[in-house]
């Protein structure tokens, strides 16, 4: 009995490893990138910061929206994965792409055309305007590309090719991280462009990422390889059921993300020190959670390939082991991040002030990364894989809007306490998340297989 149990958790482990590792480190090349383009931006001074920072909050609700979409389809990609059905998985690919690129002209046409009103909703200030307006008409287009990479990415790390992925994000952080030196500074017989700079060199990223991928996929032959035929062959009873699934994800993360920008409009009004530090801070604990939130990626392709072959136990099972791998490492990981808050704090050109908030903001957010963690992972990975997406968007959408909004402005723009204890109180919302998600988790109420009537 003691050696089968060995030899079952070696073969979660082993797979965790083989899915998650890769996940880990492009969320981790991902979230670097930001944060090396924020440390650069960052020494042309507090204005120039916010400024990028309050423009990529419109980003913020479009990635969300995206990886909500793709999150959901992913549902079926990781069950048909299960039966090795790849023509269904083309199908579904199809469909993503059809619904991500459409999304992608909407806030495409808004960045380009409306610059100045999407930066005027966070600071009045008009120099944070002025390079924010600058910065946001050139990366507009990186929405479509956008569309086109996120796509693609999801359904290779849902079949468990994870490496190629991570690679092309690699390449994609080494052109954006040369290319932020040479024009935002000004090398290599360049002038100087600052925030301009950072957009070109973002969008020249963008743009090899895209190339890149779609280059392995469609000229290098992998399997999930389809013609145009094979991807949009899906009909409309097909095209629903993803929907029916997809739908509350993409709400869920476009509300959740919304309620991201709103904590962001509130700390905008605070003050353009307190937004820098803001900024710098939800930079910084990105790195740390897309990293372990890799758990949660990885729960979804084990729980939902286990539904396909309908191993309900072994779901369960899966479920319960990842959830505590991501509360021990969540753990540590904010122990990491409480010890080393003053040293990251030191690499940008700040006023003592707003180092000294960051300092702060970085210490909370590293007391709530194992509860964090908690709550993600399950609505993320295990709820997800298991088609339970609607109970998933009440929960995180509630406690958003109806616990950690209100928080924040009230403690905010009425109280008027200081930043960080206006953060302490949006903390109150994974608290009341992570308590539903327990509840839920042992009900096995999330448990469904999505594929079982799908020719």
């Amino acid at each position: 009995m003691i050696n089968i149990k060995y030899k079952e958790n070696k073969t979660l482990y082993s797979t965790l490893v083989h899915i998650a590792v890769p996940i880990a480190l492009q969320g981790l090349i991902t979230s670097s990138l930001s944060l090396v383009d924020n440390i650069m931006i960052g020494q042309l001074g507090e204005a120039e910061f916010s400024a990028v920072g309050m423009a990529n909050q419109l980003f913020f609700v479009y990635t969300s929206l995206l990886f909500g979409f793709t999150s959901g389809a992913g549902a079926y990609i990781a069950q048909f994965w299960g039966v090795k059905d790849l023509i269904n998985i083309k199908k579904v690919l199809g469909f993503s792409l059809f619904f991500t690129i459409l999304s992608s002209l909407i806030f495409f046409l808004g960045s380009f055309f409306f610059p100045d009103k999407v930066i005027m909703l966070f600071s009045k200030d008009p120099a944070v305007i002025r390079y924010g307006e600058e910065y946001l008409v050139i990366v507009s287009f990186t929405f479509i590309l956008m569309a086109i990479t996120v796509s693609h990415a999801a359904v290779l790390k849902i079949t468990e090719q994870t490496k190629l992925p991570m690679k092309i994000s690699a390449f994609a952080f080494l052109i954006n991280t040369v290319m932020n030196y040479v024009l935002i500074f000004g090398k290599l017989g360049f002038d100087p462009m600052g925030v301009k700079g950072a957009a070109i060199a973002t969008l020249i990223s963008r743009l090899f990422e895209m190339i890149l991928i779609l280059y392995y996929i469609y000229i290098k032959g992998n399997i999930v390889r389809g013609e145009v035929s094979d991807l949009f062959s899906f009909s409309s009873d097909f095209a629903k059921r993803i929907l029916k699934t997809a739908f509350p994800v993409v709400a869920n993360e476009a509300l959740w993300g919304l309620g991201m920008a709103s904590y962001g409009i509130i700390y905008g009004h605070m003050g353009t020190t307190e937004y820098a530090a803001i900024q710098v801070s939800n930079t910084v604990h990105f790195i740390f959670i897309m990293a372990i939130f890799s758990v949660g990626d990885a729960a979804l392709v084990m729980i939902g390939k286990e539904l396909g072959k309908k191993n309900e136990a072994s779901a369960y099972d899966i479920a319960c082991k990842l959830l505590k791998i991501g509360i021990i490492s969540g753990f540590f990981s904010g122990v990491v991040l409480i010890i080393l808050s003053p040293l990251i704090v030191k690499l940008f050109n700040f006023t003592s002030e707003g180092r000294q908030y960051a300092t702060v903001i970085l210490s909370i957010y590293g007391c709530f990364m194992w509860l964090k963690l908690f709550s993600g992972i399950n609505i993320i990975g295990v709820f997800r894989g298991g088609g339970d997406t609607r109970f998933a968007m009440y929960t995180e959408v509630a406690t958003v809007w109806f616990v950690g909004v209100p928080l924040v402005f009230f403690s905010a723009l009425v109280l008027k306490l200081p930043i960080y204890l206006v953060v302490i109180s949006s903390s109150f919302e994974e608290i009341i998340k992570g308590i539903i998600c327990y509840k839920r988790l042992k009900s096995k109420k999330w448990i469904n297989n999505l594929i079982h009537d799908i020719n």
